[in-house]
């Protein structure tokens, strides 16, 4: 298995079908009709390199954003931009909050930087805390937050989020922002931080079209910031045509499909509850998330091994930082696959 959820295809080759995936936070929904021919069309042009600069689509995101065109930078995914941004950059001093996505801290690896970990106690739910104020100090670079965070489904109260980014403009600290789940929150406006884009040079913000619209297997986000220079530094970091000709058309028709996110964002308000509900009772302590999956524990650290022999894939975090043994994330699916789920959790255990 890899570091991350989703290794379908691993699991399939250990145990010859694939898997009831509650390993990775995509949309159980699957890729919308609409997105789905919009990239299949694009096929006809595979003949041909792609837009390098993907024009059209970052035009249609600058527009949906608010913001001039080249503020906007297209990548193979966010992790692709997260790399860019740390060969970009090359910071010496960097901040993460542990536990949270690994990749910040494997590409600010990469470049010899020294990395710090805020830690997020289980006894504050998991939450960022003041505490980290102190943190920034001029001698950090670059600090990389998780809104909400992977795995712990927690956000960061909005005015503290704000107290962050003036402490970071003042101490020249790059603030990136990853907001790779924020469609997917009650109510992500409450917790965006794009209306900050024109007044901050120091912010930069991550969001992708995987977990939302399904689109795990082509490929797609895009960083967005007044940091002209610095996204064209991004842009440079990596190889040329890093978004492929479907992946930009089946973005462009992602963003004028509202219903298919709202339909995805009404299962999660309704199946997240009742899947916490099924966990707790069958005695698991589960943090309260607010995106689509759930980070939970349960004193059983061959949980995963147990569920995978009978068809289900979670995520075991133990190799988080800031968690270990008894620790696994599960995201929300349709109903029928969270009660098949929770019937085999009651079953193994």
């Amino acid at each position: 298995m890899t570091d991350h959820g989703g290794d379908w295809a691993g699991f399939t080759r250990t145990y010859g079908t694939p898997p009831l995936d509650f390993s990775a936070n995509v949309s159980p929904l699957g890729v919308p009709e609409t997105v789905r021919r919009a990239a299949e069309a694009a096929l006809a042009e595979a003949g041909r390199y792609p837009d390098p600069l993907c024009r059209a689509l970052r035009e249609k995101l600058a527009s949906c954003h608010g913001v001039p065109a080249d503020w906007v930078l297209c990548g193979s995914g966010a992790a692709d931009l997260i790399y860019r941004l740390a060969a970009a950059r090359r910071p010496r001093r960097a901040l993460v909050t542990a536990p949270t996505f690994s990749e910040y801290e494997n590409a600010l690896a990469l470049w010899g930087c020294r990395v710090s970990r805020f830690p997020l106690c289980e006894g504050k739910g998991f939450a960022v805390t003041e505490e980290i104020l102190s943190a920034i100090t001029p001698e950090l670079d670059m600090l990389f937050l998780c809104e909400p965070n992977n795995p712990t489904g927690r956000t960061t109260d909005r005015a503290l989020l704000e107290r962050i980014l003036e402490r970071c403009a003042a101490c020249g600290t790059l603030l990136a922002v990853d907001e790779c789940f924020n469609d997917l929150l009650d109510d992500p406006a409450a917790h965006t931080l794009l209306d900050s884009l024109p007044r901050y040079e120091n912010l930069l913000i991550l969001r992708a079209f995987t977990k939302s619209h399904g689109l795990a297997g082509l490929r797609l986000g895009y960083a967005l910031s007044q940091n002209v220079p610095l996204l064209e530094a991004m842009a440079r970091s990596g190889p040329p045509w890093a978004v492929s000709a479907p992946a930009q058309a089946a973005g462009l028709a992602a963003l004028a499909d509202d219903e298919s996110l709202e339909a995805f964002r009404r299962l999660i308000r309704r199946e997240r509850p009742r899947l916490a509900a099924g966990l707790t009772a069958l005695g698991c302590r589960v943090c309260p998330g607010e995106a689509n999956y759930l980070l939970f524990f349960r004193g059983v650290p061959d949980l995963s091994r147990r569920l995978a022999e009978r068809g289900v894939l979670i995520r075991d975090c133990s190799n988080y930082h800031g968690l270990g043994n008894g620790w696994y994330r599960a995201a929300v699916r349709t109903q029928a696959e969270n009660t098949a789920f929770l019937n085999m959790m009651e079953e193994v255990l």
